[in-house]
């Protein structure tokens, strides 16, 4: 068609028909009404208009940088109660720990010597009832009647014993001593200078410093002085 102002031809618009399936744009309306600014979408989102990186409004405000927002504070270090208090608990524990072990040690060793206690009783126990026995291989020997396999018997019987910790004391001249001789009869001799043992009745026995039975053994005595 022909302009009728300038002359021209010109090609008239046909508008598309409106098929439902497209809408038609929509302006941002804001709350009031109006069309939304920009700058007022930025209020509303908390950010300054005048920043493009959109930084916390009351971040300014509250005198802080853009950059530290978040950032960790240093940790301040333990102050000098603590290290003391650390110290005492330290302290404390330690001494706990040596009179433990003090009372460990103590203990163990009143085991050892019960443990040893109850053996050596047991032994004593035992032996304390074979002297019976020794005495009369004794008698037998004295009167010449240990001989042959008996004698080997003996002998071996003898060994145990004294493997077990079994002496046997008391000899004719020995000088007498109340703690190992028991003393049945005195009389005197000008022989002597001292009290001593001139018959062996039956010999002594002990184990180790404790004495099993004493010797029983007649004793002289010296001459009294006029």
């Amino acid at each position: 068609m022909t302009d009728p102002a300038t002359g021209t031809d010109r090609q008239d618009v046909i508008p598309e028909p409106f098929d439902g399936a497209q809408e038609p744009p929509q302006e941002t309306v804001a709350p009031g009404g109006d069309p939304a600014d920009p700058a007022d979408a930025g209020a509303l989102l908390g950010a300054d208009p005048g920043h493009a990186g959109g930084t916390p409004a009351g971040a300014e405000a509250l005198g802080e940088e853009p950059g530290d927002v978040g950032a960790a504070e240093p940790t301040a270090p333990a102050d000098g109660t603590d290290l003391d208090l650390a110290r005492a608990a330290v302290a404390g524990l330690t001494n706990d720990l040596q009179r433990l072990q003090a009372e460990y040690v103590n203990y163990k060793r009143r085991v050892d010597r019960d443990r040893q206690l109850v053996k050596e009783n047991a032994t004593f126990s035992v032996l304390s009832s074979l002297l019976p026995v020794l005495d009369d291989l004794d008698r037998a020997r004295e009167h010449g009647e240990l001989e042959g396999g008996f004698k080997a018997v003996a002998d071996a019987l003898e060994r145990i014993v004294a493997a077990h910790g079994l002496v046997k004391f008391g000899k004719p001249g020995d000088e007498f001593d109340p703690r190992f001789h028991e003393a049945l009869m005195h009389s005197h001799s000008p022989d002597v200078t001292t009290t001593t043992c001139r018959d062996i009745v039956t010999a002594g026995y002990s184990i180790g410093d404790r004495v099993v039975r004493p010797a029983k053994v007649t004793v002289v005595d010296p001459e009294p002085s006029a």
